[in-house]
């Protein structure tokens, strides 16, 4: 049998509804013949959400029954939406993966080969850069996360608007490979601080917080996350100085 569904949904001069195209995306996906009915000025808008009771669109009917919005047909799909709350590692997982891939291909156009012993150096540095450019997209943000466990910028508040600097800079040098002398003690200082106020904040006080470590808007929970980066850059700043010496 045909299924079929019904959608009414924005599209106007100046506007056209993100979540009404994802409705029709997810309906086409799952096999649906589709009745679109595009909204085109507000009159329309106005005049259909008062007949069907409604605050917004897109609104969807699937035999006859109105399922709702794009998440509520997400839901009606079995795959609901994540909230705003919800904690994920998703952005995590993205970063570190964007971040090895970056330093298969740096080890690629300097070493001739996908993979040496450098590579691992590279990814560290590398994840400390794209770590960095995530606080600073919004530094405000990320301070006022950051000001919940770390125990430093808890003393001296200016350090959660520094860390970030910190991070991103340290991992450029190192990197490049450039001034060894001040990236590597400057890195393992602030991984040292982060990384134990992670294990106090989480293994001792047992506090459940989310994570500022890919920024103020982060959703990840701060815990065996959070501790790695900082053991990460530890280990990488006392590779170097090693290699110093």
């Amino acid at each position: 049998m045909t299924k079929t569904a019904t959608i009414y949904r924005m599209v106007m001069a100046d506007h056209i509804c993100p979540s009404g195209l994802k409705a029709l995306d997810l309906l086409k996906r799952n096999g649906y013949t589709i009745d679109d009915h595009p909204l085109k000025d507000r009159a329309a808008v106005d005049a259909f959400k008062a007949q069907h009771d409604v605050q917004t669109t897109p609104q969807i009917f699937i035999d006859g029954a109105r399922i709702g919005g794009f998440d509520a047909l997400s839901e009606f799909f079995g795959k609901p939406v994540a909230t705003k709350e919800a904690l994920t590692y998703r952005p995590v997982i993205a970063l570190f993966a964007v971040a090895f891939a970056l330093a298969v291909a740096i080890t690629w156009v300097s070493r001739g080969t996908v993979f040496a012993g450098q590579t691992v150096g590279w990814f560290i540095s590398v994840s400390m850069v794209l770590l960095g450019l995530q606080k600073l997209q919004d530094i405000e943000k990320f301070a006022t996360m950051f000001l919940n466990y770390d125990l430093l910028a808890q003393r001296w508040v200016r350090y959660g608007y520094v860390y970030p600097f910190i991070e991103t800079g340290a991992g450029l040098l190192m990197t490049a490979g450039v001034l060894t002398w001040l990236s590597a003690p400057v890195a393992l200082v602030a991984a040292s601080i982060g990384a134990v106020s992670v294990f106090k904040a989480v293994y001792v006080d047992k506090r459940e917080l989310k994570c500022a470590c890919v920024g103020g808007d982060s959703r990840v929970p701060l815990g065996f996350v959070s501790l790695t980066e900082n053991l990460m850059m530890i280990g990488m700043a006392v590779w170097m100085l090693v290699a110093m010496w």
